[in-house]
């Protein structure tokens, strides 16, 4: 099982990037994904979840109105498109997945995960 993430790097204050999450090793479609983020010295935080057909959507309130998230079944991948971004949006991101029971249902920050990727960095600054 791989989940490599990419399309991190250095963005100005208001600027936007686009992240991707590249699954491979399990059946992609059948599971609900998410976004987190880490800052070292800080728990990790859960920022948007989705459900495995990708029409289920949830966002912190913190990036709420600012990034969305989508996957693309065919081709394996998750991203998360990034908004209006701000220095405290800087962090380590990475995508999980996990098999739930209900597919309807998002990945929420209460699920945790069973896979997760190595992350891509993201720091917003001017």
């Amino acid at each position: 099982v791989q989940l490599v993430e990419s399309g991190g790097g250095l963005v100005r204050p208001g600027g936007s990037l686009r992240l991707s999450c590249t699954a491979s090793g399990f059946v992609f479609r059948t599971y609900a994904m998410a976004w987190y983020r880490e800052v070292p010295g800080k728990d990790p935080e859960w920022v948007s979840g989705i459900n495995s057909g990708g029409g289920a959507l949830k966002y912190s309130t913190s990036v709420k109105g600012r990034f969305s998230i989508e996957r693309d079944n065919a081709r394996n991948k998750l991203f998360l498109q990034m908004e209006k971004l701000k220095s405290e949006d800087t962090a380590v991101y990475y995508c999980v997945a996990k098999k739930l029971s209900f597919p309807t249902a998002y990945l929420s920050a209460s699920d945790g995960y069973d896979y997760r990727g190595q992350g891509t960095q993201v720091t917003v600054s001017s």
